[in-house]
């Protein structure tokens, strides 16, 4: 696999990964982690914030939202990879676990391990939550064509 086509697959699982529920991202993580080698950390985990900017209708000038918290972290392995993450909120542990995870993705023998057993559960995860969020929107639409006028009876 050429560096190009990892960039993306590396994105894809941290992504799929950084929005997995953490309890479920720990039992997962703990199947592998009994067998895998172990990592040093390099940087934190540590928490800080990011400022998150919008923009009205996806084309108007961007805006300043507000501010989120995020964990990142850094690990290396003994073999000389690097693992990093960033998760969404201040929690340590999760930040931990995906760089440990990301530094293993790196592997070859480890990516089937990584993308069977956490990334692929993560998307279809991730997946279910939007399709019932698409639910519950769709349940509270409101067609404003069919609403009749006073003046129109």
């Amino acid at each position: 696999m050429t560096t190009e086509q990892q960039i993306p697959d590396r994105k894809r699982a941290l992504d799929a990964m950084a929005s997995m529920p953490a309890d479920i991202l720990a039992e997962r993580y703990g199947a592998i982690a009994r067998t895998a080698p172990s990592a040093i950390p390099v940087r934190g985990p540590e928490i800080g914030a990011v400022m998150v900017r919008g923009r009205i209708g996806g084309g108007g000038a961007p805006f300043n939202l507000g501010e989120a918290s995020v964990t990142r972290a850094t690990v290396k392995l003994d073999s000389g990879e690097v693992g990093h993450a960033i998760v969404l909120g201040r929690d340590l542990e999760k930040a931990r676990m995906v760089a440990h995870l990301d530094a293993l993705g790196q592997r070859a023998e480890w990516q089937p391990m990584i993308e069977t057993d956490v990334v692929a559960p993560a998307l279809v995860l991730d997946a279910e939550a939007r399709r019932q969020r698409a639910e519950e929107t769709e349940a509270t639409r409101v067609d404003f064509f069919t609403l009749v006028r006073g003046e129109d009876r």
